[in-house]
């Protein structure tokens, strides 16, 4: 039997982890993306997953997302515990709960988004409130927070070592840099050559998988990320965290090698440009109110990316012969992905 050829269009995060997966099931596979190569250029250019706390936060994501992105959240956590064992070097993974804390003049705030939280079931626990005792039993680095609840089941991801390892780990995919996709169909698609459409090039499938680059086909906008990238001897962080306040929802995600990512949920704006000093200001002085000892740390990068969002904010998969699409994740890429990819492949009988 002669293995099915796929062509795949975009290597951020939906395009290797479809690219493994259809490596590991014996496909041909052939993925072209702009970028130069498969490294992170943290530029604000290129795939905006290297970008990304890699927060696996369901229920957290409630306050603000729809029961089916929990749902795919949920279903997703136990995906990506199987995905990273199965990778070279196993990139770093936890399901160790996640933290909310609030400050005591923004109890309010803490209480509103507590009360959108969805009933315990359909795979999430319900939260669970810590005492000082108790928050200084479970994070000893924490310090000056009022209240805080412990939610049960969430889960974080190192993002820039996944990405490396989906690529590493599938040896057998061809890979396309510096090759961007100006149209495709079922079946096929071009890519631009000296600044004009080359010829049609066929597959037995093809997944568009561009985010952003998929526009003007799907009314996309782009909502800019920024994180803060720190290192922090000794931390002590051993699970995400998000500060709630009236005006952010701020994170600090601990990665290995005492690294800590600060950031914000979201920020409307296309623009590409560095993080700037208001930016930068805000998330790491959130981040030191609740570990002081973080005025210590080093900076090593501020970072920021544009995450493809459709109008309604919820993920969308098309799905005709020959041709499936994935787009609109929003800010929870890593939160959805295995599952949303999972899902394409099984209706296009790929899997």
């Amino acid at each position: 039997m002669v293995a099915m050829h796929v062509g795949i269009a975009g290597a951020g995060l939906l395009g290797r982890l479809a690219a493994w997966r259809l490596a590991q099931r014996g496909c041909r596979v052939s993925v072209f993306d702009p970028a130069g190569g498969p490294q992170p250029t943290f530029d604000g250019q290129g795939a905006a997953a290297f970008t990304a706390a890699g927060l696996l936060s369901p229920m957290a994501e409630r306050d603000v997302a729809s029961d089916r992105v929990a749902q795919l959240g949920w279903r997703s956590i136990g995906l990506w515990r199987g995905i990273v064992k199965a990778l070279p070097g196993e990139p770093y993974f936890a399901e160790r709960g996640s933290l909310l804390l609030v400050h005591r003049g923004d109890l309010g705030t803490a209480q509103r988004t507590l009360a959108r939280l969805p009933a315990p079931g359909s795979g999430a626990r319900a939260p669970v409130a810590l005492t000082s005792d108790k928050l200084a039993a479970v994070e000893p680095a924490l310090r000056g927070v009022s209240h805080a609840w412990l939610l049960p089941g969430e889960g974080q991801i190192d993002t820039v070592q996944t990405m490396r390892a989906l690529h590493d780990g599938a040896p057998s995919v061809q890979w396309h840099w510096g090759q961007h996709v100006a149209e495709l169909m079922p079946g096929a698609l071009r890519v631009m050559d000296r600044g004009v459409p080359g010829d049609w090039q066929r597959f037995d499938a093809v997944l568009d998988l561009r985010g952003l680059g998929a526009r003007p086909e799907l009314p996309l906008r782009g909502v800019r990320g920024e994180t803060v990238w720190l290192r922090a001897p000794g931390h002590g962080l051993t699970r995400p965290l998000r500060l709630l306040h009236p005006r952010h929802r701020i994170y600090i995600a601990p990665r290995p090698g005492d690294v800590l990512v600060v950031g914000a949920s979201e920020v409307e704006s296309e623009d590409r440009s560095e993080v700037s000093l208001k930016s930068a200001v805000e998330l790491m002085s959130a981040a030191q109110s609740v570990m002081p000892a973080l005025q210590e740390a080093r900076i090593l990068r501020l970072d920021r990316n544009l995450r493809p969002a459709l109008p309604d904010h919820e993920p969308r998969i098309d799905v005709q012969p020959g041709l499936g699409r994935i787009n609109g994740l929003f800010r929870h890429g890593w939160l959805m992905a295995p599952a949303l990819v999972d899902d394409t492949l099984r209706t296009m009988e790929l899997a």
